[in-house]
């Protein structure tokens, strides 16, 4: 059965897939995670320090200033502030967005992200930012694109019709979709659609984005647009597949860059579920440190508030974001990708290094995404602003697994090599690693 066979069958199976899903999730949703309005979380009314609150406060102090101009208004100037490379440049043509009106295949949505930060931007739109907060979790914000002296990015709750929901994990996150998408740039439902990860395999990934870079003979739904729904496989060819550049597509001119860097995607995928993740985790923990304080009874929605990251909601939370961190369940890659925009390049020069000059940021693109698979979102302030229980629960699971004490056949994937590999970059270059990390040292 060759790829676009496979496509086909999954697809005639997605719609019910995706109802099944919501359906199990619905069952499990008060067991994930509180509610954002819980007194332990306050999401809407806790203040937030994330990159763009403070950028907000350094604007009105006079500190900073953001620059407007002509094409893009403010986006190369909030870029350039918030420490975004336009290489990370990845365009979207359906229309899944808050400012779907204006998004088609000839005005498509461009997004750019670091390792806290989401901006998107549509020609004839407002800038929307998702960032994280470190202990909120990823807080939505809007820029008018009008000159002004002091300009301020608003609060925007309205975002969380979407992100906050059972595809970002029941908190407030980030969402990445594959949708079947047609000329006229809706999404095709009936099709049903992908959340999109670096587990996904690649011929269910990006329908309704544009994509430039080589992946060789391995098909993507990338820059496709569905015209005979009946046979939707067959939009997928040569003129889909392994584009260098988006001219001819639309107005790149008009654009920081004609590219939609097939790197930049795939390291995005890995990000955002790992920044859900993170907040679930952080949420759970400070939902069952709040009952314990409280001296309460456990809440029905959380059937046990003890702090046991080895069993119950904490442990299964904690099984299932190390595994992701370890790329335990990443689908492989068959052919070497190659991105066009100079994304891998700026990414793996970022760093930290060990003395023998490795770095978690480095790729692979042969076999896998990273050439060590431990996720360099470890780094993260999202991370670091765990709290200090979940922290010593992610770190503990981390080294039951590198250290080959738990001897599951899914964790045979990780070679001596890639762990030791793992073990001695962490030490060289994560503060706070435990002690016990030492024993495994070279």
């Amino acid at each position: 059965m060759n790829n676009l066979e496979k496509v086909r069958q999954v697809t005639l199976l997605s719609a019910a897939a995706v109802l099944w899903v919501g359906a199990a999730l619905a069952d499990l949703s008060d067991d994930i995670v509180p509610l954002p309005d819980d007194p332990a979380i306050e999401y809407a009314t806790r203040p937030t320090y994330d990159p763009v609150s403070t950028l907000n406060a350094e604007i009105e102090a006079g500190n900073a200033r953001l620059e407007f101009d002509s094409k893009q208004g403010y986006l190369r100037s909030v870029l350039e502030t918030l420490k975004i490379p336009i290489e990370s440049q990845m365009a979207v043509f359906s229309k899944t967005s808050v400012q779907a009106s204006l998004i088609n295949p000839q005005n498509p949505r461009t997004l750019f992200f670091n390792d806290s930060t989401v901006v998107g931007w549509v020609r004839g739109g407002f800038i929307e930012v998702a960032t994280e907060s470190p202990s909120q979790g990823v807080i939505f914000y809007s820029l008018q694109q009008n000159p002004e002296e002091k300009p301020k990015f608003a609060r925007e709750d309205r975002c969380l019709g979407c992100h906050d929901s059972y595809d970002a994990l029941g908190v407030p996150g980030m969402l990445v979709r594959s949708n079947f998408t047609g000329p006229n740039a809706m999404t095709l439902r009936s099709l049903g659609s992908y959340n999109s990860d670096h587990r996904s395999p690649l011929e269910q990934r990006w329908g309704g984005w544009y994509v430039t870079g080589n992946s060789g003979s391995i098909r993507h739904m990338g820059n496709v647009m569905v015209a005979d729904e009946s046979h939707p496989e067959s939009a997928v060819g040569p003129e889909t597949l392994n584009l260098n550049s988006l001219k001819g597509k639309f107005d790149t001119d008009a654009y920081l860059s004609p590219y939609s860097d097939i790197v930049a995607l795939m390291v995005f995928e890995h990000q955002m579920r790992m920044m859900n993740l993170f907040t679930r985790l952080g949420w759970q923990t400070r939902y069952a440190l709040f009952e314990r304080d409280a001296n309460k009874a456990a809440r029905s929605r959380v059937r046990s508030s003890s702090l046991d990251f080895n069993q119950g909601p904490l442990g299964d939370t904690i099984s299932e974001l190390v595994d992701y961190m370890l790329f335990v369940d990443e689908a492989p890659l068959v052919n070497r990708i190659q991105g066009t925009s100079g994304f891998a390049e700026t990414f793996s020069g970022e760093g930290p290094h060990d003395s023998k000059g490795r770095s978690l940021r480095q790729l692979d693109l042969q076999r896998r995404l990273m050439r060590y698979p431990c996720s360099y979102m470890i780094y993260s302030n999202a991370f670091d602003s765990l709290p200090s229980e979940a922290k010593e629960g992610v770190y503990s699971r981390m080294w039951q697994i590198l250290s080959g004490k738990d001897k599951r056949a899914k964790y045979a994937r990780l070679s001596l090599i890639d762990r030791q590999a793992i073990i001695d970059i962490l030490i060289e270059t994560k503060k706070g690693l435990p002690e016990y990390f030492q024993r495994l040292a070279n």
